[in-house]
């Protein structure tokens, strides 16, 4: 059995009435993985906005492993301190990793978030020496297209990140840097420039199916919407 645990932020747990990208990557490696697998993590619910807290069970349809280790407002400096005990509570295979966003616009600069993205790995690393992981570099959202400092920290952090996983990368636990969703369009794929609708929750999971594929023979190339 092939344990997938998503870990991320906001546009990870979803809202209330999401299907989420979890369902959609979910949906992807029944329909071409070809071998057990599920989701794992410590939390299953969805963000709930009228309570301003994650304690929806409202899925679009919650037909599958909704358990995750992603929150509304967090990011890599909340979840570094978390993933060890996640990893080590649910026996996770591979980490499939969405953050960054919410670190660069509220709590950390692109080098301390990247510093924290490697404190995550290892603290990964320290509770399952064999672990996988697929990073998605931040996707950038409409402040980026109004704030050009900020445009220019999120570049940076990518820039950062992807340094950290060559860095980091070994043959024992490898490392991923899944690409930006090329296609994805604000405009198109958030319904408030930052969080995804159906069609962002496609571009979402398909970069993580086309990396998975790409990198690890895992899956086929992404086929959905």
């Amino acid at each position: 059995m092939l344990r997938f645990m998503p870990v991320g932020d906001s546009m990870t747990i979803g809202s209330a009435g999401d299907h989420t990208w979890r369902y959609r990557m979910w949906q992807h490696l029944c329909a071409t993985h070809g071998g057990p697998f599920t989701l794992v993590g410590p939390r299953e619910t969805l963000y709930d906005k009228s309570a301003d807290a994650p304690t929806s069970y409202d899925y679009a349809d919650p037909d599958f492993p909704r358990s995750h280790l992603a929150g509304w407002g967090e990011g890599w400096a909340h979840m570094a301190p978390l993933i060890g005990d996640a990893v080590r509570g649910t026996r996770a295979d591979v980490l499939l990793v969405a953050l960054g966003l919410i670190d660069l616009g509220f709590y950390t600069d692109a080098r301390q978030t990247a510093e924290n993205a490697r404190a995550f790995v290892a603290g990964a690393r320290a509770a399952a020496p064999r672990i996988r992981m697929v990073v998605l570099p931040v996707i950038p959202n409409i402040r980026c297209a109004a704030d050009e400092s900020f445009a220019t920290e999120v570049a940076l952090f990518n820039e950062l990140l992807a340094k950290a996983v060559a860095d980091l990368d070994e043959p024992r636990s490898p490392l991923l840097l899944a690409s930006l969703p090329p296609s994805y369009d604000i405009h198109r794929d958030t319904y408030d420039g930052t969080h995804p609708s159906p069609s962002g929750e496609h571009r979402i999971a398909e970069a993580f199916a086309d990396a998975l594929h790409q990198g690890w023979g895992v899956g086929d190339a992404y086929d959905g919407e």
